[in-house]
């Protein structure tokens, strides 16, 4: 690894071990970490939202028009309207004029509502209940011939008729639980039960999916810290002009910065301590 590039990864370890500083508590590193990302996400996203969406949507779609006739000459001038309602969305910010963004918010929250209901439909309510009854769309219908899973009593076999009835029942049960019209008493309190079992076992496995995701995220840094920092820090083959030793100061400053940190915190802690000693 080049130097260069060393530098850039003991800054993105610094900036690691600065995020997990938080666990400790707030302090000047992990708020430098905070402001970092929320800046570089802020002006990476313009920049994608430019060369993304304005250049190839607006721009260059009136590039055959001339700008001082402010592109009414082009064959394609009416994309000058959405530029026109974007641009009054900016009224919003002036007291005198901000009931002029309510006309293309009101437009823009319409036009999204219209595509998103039929996505949503389609996505989150006909697939769903499509998949509660169906398992292979090659070819559809609930297997009963192997109703108890392939090659014996197998419940775990999501292909099975067994586990599409399961699931079946379970979705029916989950919605009989929101159902408020009707106590729930009897048979109708027996499936609400049930459905508050499938529901409390569906939170459950969307919350250990999560953690596992976060702690795979953990690990990768770790991994990253050891492998791709310390270990080329500690690699006499990286060397400078022939000489290794740029790579370990750069490697032991941030060595101390980090325990000099921890120091400092210990020194404040026990001097405040002593400070807040109740008077006899």
């Amino acid at each position: 690894m080049d130097f260069t590039t060393f530098l850039w990864t003991t800054f993105a370890a610094f900036v690691t071990l600065a995020t997990f500083s938080f666990l400790y508590k707030d302090n000047p590193f992990y708020k430098f970490a905070e402001h970092l990302v929320v800046g570089v996400a802020a002006g990476y996203f313009v920049i994608i939202l430019w060369h993304n969406g304005l250049v190839p949507n607006l721009f260059r779609r009136l590039a055959d028009g001339d700008w001082y006739l402010l592109w009414l000459n082009s064959t394609m001038w009416w994309y000058l309207i959405p530029a026109i309602l974007g641009a009054l969305m900016w009224t919003r910010f002036s007291k005198r004029w901000s009931w002029v963004s309510r006309w293309p918010m009101g437009l823009y929250i319409g036009i999204s509502t219209g595509v998103a209901i039929p996505l949503e439909m389609s996505n989150r309510v006909s697939k769903q209940l499509y998949a509660t009854m169906i398992v292979n769309p090659q070819n559809p219908g609930i297997d009963w011939a192997n109703f108890w899973g392939h090659g014996g009593f197998d419940l775990l076999d999501v292909a099975s008729g067994f586990s599409q009835v399961l699931i079946f029942i379970g979705a029916v049960a989950a919605l009989i639980y929101f159902f408020f019209s009707k106590a729930h008493t009897g048979i109708f309190g027996k499936a609400a039960t049930f459905g508050i079992w499938i529901l409390m076992i569906g939170f459950g496995a969307s919350f250990g999916f999560t953690v596992m995701a976060r702690i795979s995220l953990f690990i990768n840094r770790l991994q990253f810290i050891d492998q791709e920092w310390i270990q080329h820090a500690m690699n006499p083959e990286n060397m400078v002009n022939g000489s290794h030793w740029p790579y370990q100061l750069v490697f032991w400053a941030m060595i101390l910065v980090v325990v000099g940190y921890m120091v400092f915190e210990l020194v404040q802690h026990f001097s405040s301590k002593g400070k807040a000693a109740p008077a006899e």
